[in-house]
């Protein structure tokens, strides 16, 4: 793919991605299926806020939000910049070894913070539990506004 196509692909995702926010599409596939939260449930509400300098607001939504939303940004952008990279550039050495001992252990206890928060968000701990919208109540309140 040509280095022009990707860029486009990268901005019609973006573009869709802010489509999706401006109209609340529920981006989340086990919140908007089941109705049931996920363990990221509201870092999205979140990040927005932090972003708006919303401090409260932010912790309110996801209480990680300072932990999982500078991980989530920098492995997107880190995707971002390697698709739009060109591909005939030489590769350079890694910065981060992934395969690291210590670097799963600080991903495993990313993953069991997650976790304990999104169950003690059940139990109404961290400003939980976390309403969400489904799919079809989307699409039921989307019909009715535009009749």
């Amino acid at each position: 793919m040509n280095r022009p196509l990707r860029i486009a692909v990268l901005a019609s995702l973006a573009g869709l991605f802010a489509l999706a926010d401006v109209v609340h599409f529920p981006l989340c596939p086990l919140a908007s299926t089941f109705g049931v939260p996920c363990p990221g449930c509201g870092l999205t509400r979140a990040t927005l806020a932090l972003l708006h300098g919303n401090v409260r607001a932010a912790l309110h939504f996801h209480p990680l939000v300072f932990l999982l939303a500078p991980l989530f940004i920098g492995f997107m952008g880190s995707a971002a910049l390697e698709l739009l990279r060109d591909p005939n550039a030489p590769r350079r050495q890694p910065r981060i070894r992934w395969n690291s001992r210590w670097l799963s252990i600080a991903a495993l206890c990313v993953l069991v913070l997650s976790l304990g928060v999104w169950l003690a968000r059940f139990g109404g701990y961290f400003g939980g539990p976390v309403p969400v919208t489904t799919l079809r109540e989307w699409l039921t309140s989307h019909s009715r506004a535009a009749k």
